[in-house]
């Protein structure tokens, strides 16, 4: 998900505070949880039954691609054979090339050597295929839109395109799904999720990103009479399954295998759960989130030893949790260290980096943390928000005032490597919101106006 600058609607957090947990989360076999510290099954988090779902996720692209929201992995993390060049000229990275595009803050996918772009174009919401190498044109889809915002902003579609082999799925601002032949642009099948389902816009339109895993087409629609999550059929879009009665957040949801068999983890507008990727089945469920103008929109983060880290701003706060497919059970939350509005932390050789704080009330700091015990190892502070993504040992960081940074992860300080500025500088600038994208040495960073490919490979 990827928001834009948000007019002060949003209240700045109060006081920061810590809590350790020792309490535990479950879900109550309808997908509720109690209040504060829930109940926990024996034998939690046994480690080899948990483990993020690479090979579904990984399993419709090549080496190098990032067909979907945080890349191939849905973290953040470019794949292995990823390189970066160990610094930038004094000029920047060199621009391939540079193109108009319509409003919005979805951010690309890149795929089998094209650029799924997802903007507003007039009264259409378009996704557009383009050549990786050039940036042209060799396809457009459309459908028609009359989204406006409820809270300022821009007024196009938030979704990155996910690509799944032959196929690309869009979620546009007013919860048209769309479902896209990948080398053709034919329109295979679409919904209108908000109208089916009874779901509200939001604040900003809709924002989750959707999830492909074992043949559906997941998406947190939000809907009333328990169609919070609903599971589309990828070949046909019927509908496979629908679950909770939560509304809709803007955090995108992860694939996760739990006990050898396929799930889903999410956090919607007021709650982290796990489902079965099968039948939408609740295994357990704890509050996340707090009433009012807030929103969940960083992406989940789930560990191969059996642990997962969401965060949000607005006084909610991180929770580190041990889990399994019967509960999870928190090893600290507060928002120290970290309270983010939407950039999902990166993992790198054991510690994790991220912007803490807001893209519209500043500070925002960046941090490097242990997820252990979350203890701070350093922190950038007043670094202004922005964006990360790593590769090659190097995180690339994408500021909202439209400065790259490439960085070189380290536990004792922020080591700055080079520095680019590819977008037009002033009071017209753009403003930098959705997530880049990194594929084939190449890094697609869109502003307002443009969307930029940079040559960053050694």
């Amino acid at each position: 998900m990827l928001l834009r600058a948000w007019p002060q609607v949003f209240p700045p957090a109060g006081p920061r505070d810590v809590t350790c947990c020792q309490g535990r989360l479950r879900g109550d076999g309808r997908g509720r949880a109690g209040p504060v510290a829930m109940l926990a099954r024996p034998g939690l988090c046994r480690v080899a039954r948990v483990m993020l779902c690479w090979a579904t996720l990984v399993s419709a692209a090549a080496a190098g691609d990032w067909p979907q929201i945080l890349g191939p992995t849905r973290d953040g993390v470019a794949a292995a054979d990823e390189k970066l060049a160990h610094s930038w000229p004094a000029e920047g990275p060199l621009a391939e090339w540079r193109r108009q595009v319509g409003s919005g803050y979805a951010g690309v996918a890149v795929a089998g050597g094209r650029v799924f772009l997802f903007h507003r174009v007039g009264d259409s919401e378009v996704l557009e295929a383009l050549d990786a190498a050039t940036g042209e044109t060799l396809w457009r889809d459309s459908h028609p839109t009359t989204f406006v915002p409820q809270v300022g902003g821009g007024d196009g579609p938030l979704c990155v395109p996910a690509v799944h082999g032959d196929r690309v799925i869009v979620f546009g601002a007013q919860g048209v799904l769309a479902c896209v032949d990948a080398a053709s642009g034919r329109r295979l099948w679409s919904r209108r999720t908000h109208r089916e389902f009874d779901a509200a816009e939001g604040y900003f339109g809709a924002g989750s990103t959707p999830l492909v895993v074992a043949g559906r087409v997941i998406v947190n629609v939000g809907g009333r009479k328990e169609a919070g999550l609903v599971a589309f059929a990828l070949d046909t879009g019927a509908t496979a399954w629908k679950a909770t009665g939560d509304a809709a957040g803007y955090s995108a949801p992860v694939a996760v295998d739990v006990a050898g068999k396929p799930h889903v983890l999410a956090v919607t507008r007021s709650s982290c759960l796990l489902m079965a990727a099968a039948d939408g089945a609740v295994r357990w469920s704890f509050p996340f989130g707090k009433r009012g103008p807030t929103v969940n929109a960083a992406t989940p983060l789930v560990f191969p030893d059996g642990h997962l880290l969401v965060t949000a701003s607005y006084g909610v706060g991180a929770v580190y949790a041990a889990f399994d497919d019967r509960a999870a059970r928190p090893l600290w939350q507060g928002e120290r260290p970290l309270a983010t509005q939407y950039c999902t932390p990166v993992a790198v050789a054991g510690l994790l980096y991220a912007i803490d704080g807001r893209d519209d009330v500043p500070p925002a700091n960046f941090i490097c943390f242990e997820r252990g015990a979350g203890t701070v190892r350093w922190t950038a502070a007043d670094f202004g928000y922005g964006t990360l993504l790593a590769a090659d040992g190097k995180l690339v960081v994408a500021k909202t005032d439209g400065e790259l940074l490439l960085v070189k992860p380290a536990p004792d300080e922020l080591r700055i490597l080079s520095r680019a500025r590819p977008f037009a500088a002033g009071p017209q600038a753009g403003a930098v919101r959705a997530l880049p994208a990194l594929s084939g040495g190449r890094l697609y960073v869109r502003d307002d106006s443009s969307l930029t490919c940079l040559r960053v490979a050694p």
